[in-house]
């Protein structure tokens, strides 16, 4: 029996994923860390926080998994994307890492889309956001100089622990992709937006394709650990690229559905496509593809602060028990999920959630429906936009995350996206895609399809939609896509007048 590994690099914990070459899982192990927060909007991890979790799971799956040296052949990464990891030229980090939700960088922001405007987009595909990472490199340059002065190296977080494997730096395309310095018609760093920040080229990292070998484990890890000398790692994807691999999203004809604390609707792009920032788009684990991506940031986020604001006490299946008797739109009542700010398609961080059409006869019932609906919309918004800007048409949809868990969940998202959902028969999520990248890399496979057919399988029961829903449903998104703009004046008046 012949072992891989995939190491998930979150933002609070670190998974380590064990498959046989047969696609089947062995174990997981996980580790957890805190984010640091010294100042309001800040968000940091120190890389040695990671080190440390990684070393407890490799002890936790030596222990429990007796032939794991010996049968251990390939481990690989799938990380948190955009975050920033500087380290000096003895290879030492010289700052906290400021994570991808840190959000102190609007100022700079602001800087890129003013220096640049549409060149940005015409090379990144993608808009500056607080989230990426060259504002974290600008407010570095200019609130820590002096840290600045000593930086060799920029890295992204699961690229820090392949260094710490192997002692070699790289980077892949697909969280490069999210740096907003990678050129993603040349696939290669960007010598012009560098050169307008002054940031020398010599500090990025080398450029491989997800599947390419990066290194063996280090001896001494290999020893410490009990491994083989000579075990293989591999440059992985970001979190996002590889859970599109783990749940099979390599053609076009299918999308993915994640209702996770955030949601994410994802597509396979064959080839570069413009969708003039109105969704994200990076590149794919599956070397020379792409994918694209938009994001409702209160998914499952919406639906928890419901529960604990109007169903204290209950557990989601007791909130949530009754939603089927009530009729598709929720008699008048509608939600909309701004209740963090929004990403696709307002890129509004000062929007906020509403209720709108409550009348006396409503009843919890109705309310709780009116979220899950709201959520779909807000997802359906990013559908949309892949549909009619590029002509897209899904047969399947993918459906992953806690929605995925509940039928009628199910059921009103093949209403409301008008497309058969599927799910996973298991998930692991991104940890799953780093594994099916090492067995890919170890040549255990031909191909990426292979792999997929191997470590990717699918419950029979399809989620198909009713066409009375559908109908009904076209309508009340039609006045529900209307609820933006009726609310963003009113919103940001109230967001300003709070802050004030």
């Amino acid at each position: 029996m012949t072992y891989v590994l995939g190491i998930d690099l979150g933002t609070s914990s670190l998974k380590g994923v064990l498959m046989d070459d047969k696609g089947n899982l062995i174990t997981t192990k996980s580790a957890e860390y805190k984010i640091d927060s010294p100042k309001q909007g800040y968000s940091e991890q120190r890389p040695e926080y990671w080190v440390v979790a990684l070393e407890t799971v490799l002890t936790a799956l030596s222990v429990e998994v007796s032939d794991l040296g010996k049968e251990l052949v390939g481990i690989s990464f799938s990380g948190q994307m955009h975050s920033l990891v500087v380290l000096d030229d003895k290879r030492n980090p010289v700052y906290p890492a400021i994570l991808w939700n840190d959000v102190r960088t609007t100022k700079q922001c602001q800087e890129i889309n003013q220096k640049l405007g549409k060149k940005l987009l015409d090379i990144t595909k993608n808009i500056a956001l607080e989230g990426f990472t060259l504002p974290k490199i600008l407010w570095l340059q200019e609130n820590e100089p002096k840290i600045w002065d000593k930086v060799s190296n920029i890295m992204l977080p699961k690229d820090y622990l392949g260094f710490w494997l192997t002692g070699n730096i790289y980077t892949e395309y697909s969280d490069a992709a999210g740096t907003l310095l990678l050129d993603l018609n040349e696939k290669e760093w960007s010598s012009e937006i560098a050169e307008a920040f002054n940031i020398d080229m010599s500090v990025l990292p080398e450029l491989v394709e997800s599947t390419a070998q990066t290194g063996i484990v280090r001896k001494e890890i290999a020893e410490r650990f009990g491994l083989n000398p000579g075990v293989k790692v591999f440059a992985g994807g970001a979190d996002n690229a590889a859970a599109a691999l783990a749940v099979g999203l390599i053609n076009e004809d299918v999308g993915l559905i994640s209702m996770g604390t955030s949601g994410v609707v994802s597509a396979y792009e064959p080839s570069v496509a413009d969708y003039e920032g109105k969704l994200h788009f990076f590149n794919h684990t599956v070397p020379g593809a792409y994918y694209s991506m938009g994001v409702t940031l209160a998914a499952g986020n919406s639906l928890n602060w419901y529960k604990e604001t109007f169903g204290k006490g209950q557990t989601f299946n007791e909130l949530l028990s009754d939603v089927y008797t009530v009729e598709p739109g929720s008699e008048g009542l509608l939600f909309t999920p701004y209740i963090v700010g929004e990403r696709t398609p307002h890129f509004d961080s000062k929007i906020r959630g509403s209720f709108l059409g409550v009348s006396a006869r409503h009843e919890q019932r109705h309310f709780s429906r009116a979220v899950l609906e709201g959520i779909t919309f807000s997802l359906r918004d990013s559908k949309d936009i892949m549909e009619n800007t590029k002509g897209k048409k899904f047969k399947q949809l993918i459906s992953v995350g806690g929605g995925a868990q509940n039928p009628d969940i199910l059921q009103m998202q093949a209403d409301i996206f008008n497309a058969d959902m599927i799910r996973l028969t298991i998930e692991q999520g991104p940890g799953l895609g780093a594994c099916m990248i090492a067995a890919y890399g170890c040549q255990l496979y031909d191909t990426l399809e292979e792999v997929t057919e191997t470590f990717v399988h699918y419950k029979e029961a399809v989620f198909s939609p009713k066409l009375e829903n559908v109908a009904r449903y076209d309508k009340v998104y039609a006045i529900w896509k209307e609820a933006y703009q009726a609310t963003v004046d009113l919103s940001h008046q109230l967001v300003n007048f709070n802050d004030a």
